[in-house]
């Protein structure tokens, strides 16, 4: 064969490789509103960044004439690039070459890849579009994923893992992208779930659409399963380079600086009566967090989920932080299973990748009732206790209001390890509300004129930060307008921080 023959057949094969599943299944995936693979990636990295490996691998079964049907890239499309110059490994199921389903050949493509990223300490992100296991390859194509999920463990706390689930995601194939770090969703057009609507249908005789069971809006707002939720394939690429630009590329790395054109001293009035004099009355701990923030740019991270806890990633001086605040527009800012368990998945996720930690606290207590008691809520509420109290990154935490009971404790309390402790003149640090605590002392005995004396007085006492700093658990009583301030001095005060818990295999986390 001719040299020019040898590069006409390489140009052939790899034109045959790009089209994937052909050209009538790539118009059927527009017509349903997703991108192909090759364009999701186009999507997420820089311009011509991308190189791909393995784009000839065919599958190797044989069993119900399969090995008939041979398509080059076999199903998914893998490869590294770059977004905002950094290195990212990123792999794509193509739905347009056997549903996207999982074989071994292909399974064996993401190990690679996986494999190389944790080798080379850069982050991985999946973009999941897939019928799931290979039916035709049973046990191999099972294999396949438990070796995904082994690796994906391995690598957790090692290296970020982001997912995006673009199509459908069933069965075993969510496991991989609930072990990692973030889950993307697309309104509409993505759906996770372990069992499908007509197995569901069989065993239980519950009727149910793929979208409630699983959609985008399921997992972001019932199920906590999922983090974002785009309204396009391009907008949740977009939204994963964003994300993207506050991580570093492994856990011996600094999350990556920007250069900050915002006023370090900028002090902002408005602030001074953002709290209300009616200890009672709610407000919007966002208002606090988009105004002290680098280009009032708050990044939200599960902002659908758990709405009376708020956590999402911003930057103080150029530096990314994680920041995590109590919502007194929400159900009073009370901590719930839900919100504790939101909270200290997020803790930890900072923690591992050495991005501190910015906590804003108004939080009455933990919620009472039946419901929580019998969900769990002390095991539950323990989760986030132990992501704060573990957590060696640096820690910066300012009382905008209540501070009550364990809740005080929790929300990265000094006595928990925070490094700098913040409170406005409008804190109140105390066991509980004045009124419950009056009569818990009193037990009643008070006449109405001498309740509401007593009532008054333990306002003074504990309605107020100035307890608590005179015993040293706050450092530094300020005026809210230099919120902005006081938080880039201590994010430089701690940024060598060295810190390490006693070592051991891992702790105990209460599940």
């Amino acid at each position: 064969m001719s040299l020019e023959n040898k590069y006409s057949q390489f140009e052939e094969r790899f034109k045959l490789a790009e089209m994937g599943g052909g050209k009538e299944r790539i118009e059927r995936q527009h017509s349903a509103g997703r991108k192909t693979a090759r364009e999701r990636i186009d999507d997420l990295l820089d311009k011509n960044t991308f190189v791909e490996m393995d784009k000839f691998v065919t599958h190797r079964a044989t069993d119900f004439g399969i090995d008939k049907n041979k398509i080059m890239g076999d199903g998914v499309v893998t490869g590294y690039g770059k977004i905002d110059g950094r290195l990212v490994y990123v792999f794509a199921q193509d739905f347009t070459v056997f549903g996207g389903t999982l074989s071994r050949a292909n399974a064996d493509k993401i190990i690679k890849i996986m494999d190389l990223a944790l080798k080379m300490g850069a982050p991985v992100i999946g973009l999941n579009d897939s019928g799931g296991a290979r039916i035709q390859e049973g046990v191999e194509s099972l294999a396949g994923y438990a070796d995904i999920f082994y690796r994906n463990t391995i690598a957790s706390g090692v290296i970020p893992q982001i997912s995006a689930i673009l199509g459908p995601c069933a069965g075993g194939a969510v496991y991989s992208p609930a072990i990692t770090d973030f889950i993307m969703m697309v309104k509409n057009t993505s759906y996770m779930f372990v069992t499908g609507p007509d197995v569901i249908k069989t065993v239980t005789h519950e009727e149910v659409t793929k979208e409630d069971l699983g959609g985008a809006i399921t997992h972001n707002s019932k199920s906590g399963v999922a983090h974002f939720a785009a309204e396009s394939d391009e907008q949740a690429m977009m939204m994963l380079r964003e994300l993207f630009s506050f991580l570093p590329s492994n856990n011996m790395e600094d999350p990556p600086m920007k250069p900050c054109t915002d006023d370090i001293h900028r002090e902002d009035e408005h602030l001074q009566t953002v709290v209300p004099d009616d200890p009672n009355k709610p407000y919007d701990m966002k208002d606090i967090i988009n105004t002290v923030v680098d280009e009032h740019n708050f990044f939200e991270v599960m902002p659908h989920y758990a709405p009376n806890i708020i956590i999402g990633f911003a930057r103080f001086g150029g530096r990314p932080v994680g920041i995590v605040a109590n919502q007194p527009g929400n159900l009073a800012g009370v901590l719930d299973i839900n919100s504790s368990v939101k909270g200290a998945r997020f803790v930890r996720f900072c923690d591992a990748f050495n991005i501190p930690l910015v906590t804003f606290v108004d939080v009455p207590g933990f919620l009472p009732g039946t419901t929580q008691e019998f969900g769990g809520i002390i095991k539950h509420g323990a989760k986030l206790l132990y992501a704060f109290a573990e957590a060696t990154v640096p820690k910066i935490t300012i009382i905008t209001r209540k501070a009550y009971g364990g809740a005080y404790d929790v929300m990265s309390s000094k006595h928990i390890g925070a490094d700098v402790n913040l409170a406005y003149p409008t804190a109140e640090i105390a066991v509980m509300g004045p009124e419950g605590a009056v009569n818990i002392i009193f037990r009643d005995k008070l006449s109405d004129e001498d309740k509401k004396q007593a009532v008054d007085e333990y306002k003074r006492t504990f309605a107020s930060p100035y307890k608590a700093a005179a015993l040293g658990y706050i450092d530094e009583i300020i005026y809210p307008k230099q919120t902005r301030y006081k938080i880039i001095q201590s994010l430089e005060m701690t940024q060598n921080k060295a810190k390490s818990n006693p070592p051991k295999k891992h702790g105990n986390i209460p599940l």
